[in-house]
């Protein structure tokens, strides 16, 4: 099935013609020679002030001088990690072992006092050699070195005291076919497994990206999702130099302290794409304040990407109301849906079009069933499409048992095909048969990679529904978590928004229904300040009085009894680094009696 997206790409102006290069290196290499002087890369260290820059001459450069350091003690296809902060020398970094023809790892530095459980697991699983970092990071993880031994037997290179090495370098042999780097998933629903991308893989999904999205040399960008992963990296770094337009980086965390930071930074540079999970639009509604609206201005807003886990109606238009009078515009809002097996982007929509929502009858749901509703009618949910399959794609959407194609009103596992389909998992021939060999039973059409997510088609328009496993099945019935913490989290205003889970323990022979969330910080403040406070705070002091309201609203919504409710301590649900929920992590911690309650 072809998409909408590929009725558009006669978009471009005629002197705006795409690079045809094989592999990133030749992108690169291109851009450097051809536009030397024209800046690629910006990062604000707080998220407002600006501490550095590249052009794209100058990350040419550096990234020969970083490989020709890396063809001096390895040889093409090794594994090398990257433990580097949100920043420019990360690109750089990334870009020198493309350029030396060996296999990047992106990874994020472990916190001060965590655990490198992580860390180690990855180093194991890709068999890295060498290490690259700076010389602030490789200080403080040295003090850990005893009790993470795979780390001390890296060769560490700093690269931030590499000399000037760039007419060292030898070009590589790498081809599209080559292995650009091992994408470790996020570890949201398992393990983590390194994805493994080539080249091929990611000029053709950044070729997607760049015609739907329809950037030209005259977009700009501001990213501040994580450069280690698919959606920081491949749509944050890589498409703007697929597309030769500037974009301005910041952390992640500085974003999250304060979001205003991210919506100033589209005002200051005027930048007509960005976007990031359902999450970070939810917390720009949340924090903030009605004064500080009025120094924002939005109208440059092109493309505000949506992703990486569901897109909540009630989110886009929140977030459409509070900054409408920014000059942010509603069709900019742009839902699609991708994974890091897919290098990133599967489904997309119009750039013009507004958000396609429909609402559907939550029992019906739940017997795998779509059953259009009045979205003024209880127990219904309105789901937002993720747009259509992009150029030579296909989605399938099929019953995760029969492994036959779906009926129409039918929800089933979403299957893709194309060539941004990854090669396969990194050392998991097991895992990979699984997931990237599936055919049909009754026409043996394929392979496809099953997503592992649960959605349906209608008139070509993709809705993901939830995840295959994370659907809690209960006296028969499919529950998708979401839609249970959804109802958690409006509850109580002592529940923290976006910091739920909901999940299945089996007690007794019986699935049961478990429910951990984290309360606001004002609450467990106020906890510990004053145990025997005015009656006006005693929402948010009577752990048990918020227990009970949760009980009573999962049953009233969704017809379900909550066996357990725990209340956590702020910052203490387990989330990835790019802040999804893992609710595996929650189970085992609810299961191990590890997991950190608020006092009683």
């Amino acid at each position: 099935m072809r998409g909408e997206c590929e009725l558009r790409t006669m978009y471009l102006n005629s002197s705006e013609t795409l690079l045809k290069s094989a592999t990133l290196v030749e992108l690169l290499r291109t851009r450097g020679q051809n536009q030397p002087k024209q800046t690629a890369f910006t990062f604000l260290q707080d998220g407002e002030t600006e501490s550095d820059s590249l052009t794209y001459q100058e990350l040419d450069r550096l990234s020969r001088a970083i490989a020709a350091q890396l063809q001096s003690s390895t040889v093409p296809g090794e594994r090398a990690l990257l433990l580097f902060p949100p920043g420019l020398e990360y690109i750089s970094a990334f870009f020198g072992c493309l350029y030396a023809g060996v296999v990047a790892v992106p990874a994020y530095p472990p916190r001060p006092n965590r655990s490198l459980a992580r860390l180690q697991t990855i180093v194991a699983d890709a068999q890295a050699s060498v290490a690259l970092t700076t010389t602030s990071i490789l200080s403080n993880l040295e003090r850990q070195f005893a009790q993470a031994p795979e780390l001390k037997t890296l060769r560490w290179l700093t690269t931030n005291q590499i000399g000037d090495l760039a007419e060292e370098w030898q070009e590589p042999a790498v081809s599209g076919d080559t292995l650009a780097f091992l994408q470790y998933t996020s570890g949201s629903t398992a393990a983590p497994k390194g994805v493994m991308i080539t080249h091929s893989n990611l000029l053709h999904n950044l070729g997607l990206i760049h015609q739907c999205f329809e950037h030209t040399s005259n977009s700009r960008g501001v990213i501040w999702l994580p450069p280690y992963h698919d959606m920081g990296l491949i749509g944050g770094v890589l498409q703007p130099l697929y597309g030769g337009f500037p974009v301005t980086l910041m952390s992640p965390l500085v974003f999250l302290q304060n979001p205003l930071r991210w919506l100033r930074a589209i005002s200051r540079y005027r930048a007509t794409t960005s976007g990031g999970p359902n999450f970070a639009y939810d917390l720009c509604v949340r924090k903030i304040t009605p004064e500080q609206l009025t120094t924002l201005d939005l109208s440059s807003w092109e493309v505000a990407f949506n992703g990486a886990e569901p897109i909540r109606h009630e989110t886009l238009e929140q977030f459409a109301a509070t900054f409408e009078p920014c000059g942010f515009r509603r069709q900019a809002f742009y839902p699609c849906y991708g994974l890091a097996e897919a290098t990133l982007i599967v489904s997309g929509g119009l750039k013009i079009a507004q958000p396609v929502v429909k609402t559907v009858q939550t029992a019906a749901l739940e017997q795998n069933r779509v059953v259009q509703a009045d979205a003024e009618v209880d127990n219904t949910r309105t789901l937002v499409g993720c747009g259509q399959a992009l150029r030579y794609q296909q989605i399938a959407i099929v019953h995760p048992e029969k492994l036959t194609q779906c009926a129409d009103g039918q929800v089933g596992e979403i299957w893709v095909s194309g060539p941004s389909i990854a090669k396969s998992y990194w050392r998991k021939p097991e895992e990979t048969q699984r997931t990237f060999h599936a055919y049909l039973a009754d026409t043996g059409e394929g392979p496809f990679l099953r997503t592992g997510d649960l959605g349906f088609l209608e008139d070509g328009e993709l809705f993901v529904t939830g995840r295959l496993k994370d659907v809690i099945i209960i006296n028969g019935c499919n529950h998708y978590p979401q839609d249970i913490e959804r109802t958690v989290e409006q509850s109580s205003p002592s529940i923290r928004q976006n910091c739920c889970a909901a999940f299945s323990v089996d007690i007794g022979g019986a699935e049961k229904l478990v429910v951990v969330a984290e309360v606001e910080r004002r609450y467990h403040t106020r906890q510990a300040a004053y145990p025997a406070s005015t009656a006006a705070d005693s929402h948010l002091l009577e752990t048990e009085v918020v227990i009970q309201t949760i009980r009573r609203a999962v049953s009233k919504h969704h017809d379900l009894q909550v066996h357990t409710v725990l209340l956590l301590k702020p910052g203490n649900i387990p989330k990835t680094s790019s802040s999804k929920i893992q609710r595996h992590a929650c189970r085992i911690g609810f299961l191990n009696r590890t997991l950190v309650e608020v006092e009683k």
